[in-house]
């Protein structure tokens, strides 16, 4: 990674349409030709209303995370959770540590903040690397109080456990409240 980058951390509202615009390109491109598929607009509205981190290299962006809050539940027990979204690099930057530079800076606004860490992701090498580990028990989500099982999520699923995070089994059954998209 190249001396002269920097990695911020902003409020959504603090973004400014030139950063939320070159966010928003970087996210697209890098996600184009992804076997896992495509970003999606409802990809770039779950990644809003939380904490983003964005590597710049000069005044560019190349690199951008986002930690939302959400309440998920493992073996029913609600835990205050900071939710992994949008993670990606300029697709000509990759495999230059700027991924893994700013998912340290998610992993310490996690550890620091929230009872859990978790994530959906394709690519489970990469953050395994960073401390992530697959969630081993069966996915579901929570619609009008009903809880349906999300199978094709099950291995998808990642965690982080924080210094806050109460006994839990990685083998349980964990839950999400439905969003449009992607519920995970």
């Amino acid at each position: 990674m190249t001396d002269r980058h920097a990695i911020h951390k902003l409020a959504t509202e603090q973004l400014s349409a030139q950063q939320i615009a070159e966010i928003r390109e970087l996210l697209w491109s890098a996600f184009a030709d992804d076997e896992h598929g495509r970003f999606t607009e409802h990809d770039w509205q779950h990644a809003l209303g939380g904490t983003h981190f964005v590597a710049e290299v000069g005044s560019r962006i190349v690199c951008h995370a986002a930690v939302v809050e959400r309440t998920l539940y493992v073996a029913g027990t609600p835990l205050r959770t900071g939710y992994v979204e949008a993670v990606a690099t300029v697709p000509v930057e990759q495999c230059r540590g700027y991924g893994s530079a700013v998912m340290g800076t998610v992993n310490e606004l996690i550890e620091r903040d929230f009872e859990l860490g978790v994530l959906g992701t394709g690519s489970q090498g990469f953050y395994e690397r960073l401390g992530w580990r697959i969630w081993q028990g069966p996915s579901s989500v929570v619609t009008d109080g009903r809880e349906t099982t999300t199978p094709d999520d099950d291995g998808y699923i990642m965690y982080l456990l924080t210094a806050s995070t109460p006994p839990i089994d990685p083998a349980a059954p964990i839950a999400c409240e439905w969003r449009p998209g992607d519920v995970w």
